[in-house]
């Protein structure tokens, strides 16, 4: 049975594909190549990739990333299509789940919407319901720096608390919609939000969303 994060993953190589490896994404700095490198970087460098989160590791992340940007473009999402080594930990459906799914679907709107004339794709309600648990799951960490209090709201009421503070900004959208919000993506995500002007200024301009 096709899980969430493999269908991801296969969007997310197609969108990849049909861009080459020189369009532009929503990762600041980032070409599609470099996206590519990235994701094959983390499912298959470990010793790598632990420099996204430990600094002292960020030099050989550095490398090792750009060695994996200088192979071929096509080589790079063929890896991303068939995923990761057979003894890799996300090779494991369960672990590739929890920690692929909102990857994916990030990284497939970086590339999307990126693009010029993009327009927004409308999720089935069972994913936007796993996008929101795993948003109520993560929206502490993703809110931490932020500038005000922000909380996270879908249209039918439920919400999820980012950062406690004051004053309050109240982020309105799908679950989808949020997720690419509290990751960072605040100009390119559909939502509504609701506050004192400045504080709602804040919380688009920021760039402490995210991990």
């Amino acid at each position: 049975m096709s899980t969430h994060a493999k269908r991801e993953r296969l969007l997310l190589a197609d969108l990849l594909e049909s861009a080459g490896p020189d369009a532009p994404t929503l990762c600041e700095g980032w070409r599609t190549r470099d996206l590519a490198a990235h994701v094959v970087l983390r499912e298959r460098r470990p010793d790598a990739a632990g420099g996204m989160l430990v600094k002292p590791l960020a030099g050989r992340l550095e490398r090792v990333q750009a060695e994996f940007t200088a192979k071929p473009y096509d080589e790079l999402v063929q890896l991303i299509r068939t995923g990761p080594p057979r003894f890799s930990p996300f090779g494991l459906k369960q672990i590739d789940e929890a920690a692929n799914t909102v990857e994916f679907y990030v990284h497939a709107e970086d590339v999307r919407r990126a693009q010029p004339e993009w327009t927004g794709r409308e999720l089935d309600p069972v994913f936007s319901d796993v996008l929101w648990s795993r948003l109520e799951k993560m929206a502490r960490g993703l809110g931490r720096k932020a500038p005000v209090g922000l909380v996270l709201r879908r249209p039918d009421g439920r919400t999820a608390v980012a950062h406690r503070g004051a004053p309050v900004v109240t982020v309105t959208g799908e679950p989808g919609e949020l997720t690419l919000f509290a990751m960072g993506r605040q100009a390119h995500a559909e939502v509504a939000l609701d506050g004192e002007e400045d504080a709602v200024a804040k919380a688009l301009d920021t760039r402490e969303l995210g991990f």
